[in-house]
């Protein structure tokens, strides 16, 4: 149905940049709102950032100023460009999309997850 690919993780030092990437693919009518949650060990699952249809942003207080979310509708694709990153940025990222979509002939909607890409930052 709705498949979401995530890229983009890894090691950096802090006070560097990362980006993430996650697309969506499938039988999409829209994607109505797309954005990024992280779980850190030992934390639970908090929202990052996300970005409805129209490009309107939310971000939580603690990545306020230093993460951009953006997309591209045309290639159902999110950004997350991460500056600034600290230690306490560490986490798993998960992407998540609430994606309406066709299944057989009905439109449908549902909320998909992708698989989770680590984020590590130390020296």
């Amino acid at each position: 149905q709705v498949q979401l690919v995530e890229s983009g993780g890894g090691l950096v030092q802090p006070g560097g940049s990362l980006r993430l990437s996650c697309a969506a693919s499938g039988s999409i009518i829209s994607i109505n709102i797309m954005g990024w949650y992280r779980q850190a060990p030992g934390k639970q699952r908090e929202l990052v950032a996300t970005i409805t249809i129209d490009g309107s942003t939310n971000y939580a207080d603690s990545v306020k100023g230093r993460f951009t979310l953006s997309r591209d509708n045309a290639k159902n694709t999110v950004y997350l460009q991460m500056n600034s990153l600290k230690p306490e940025d560490t986490a798993v990222y998960w992407c998540n999309a609430d994606v309406t979509y066709i299944d057989k002939t009905w439109p449908r909607r549902n909320a998909y997850w992708g698989q989770g890409t680590q984020v590590t930052v130390s020296s």
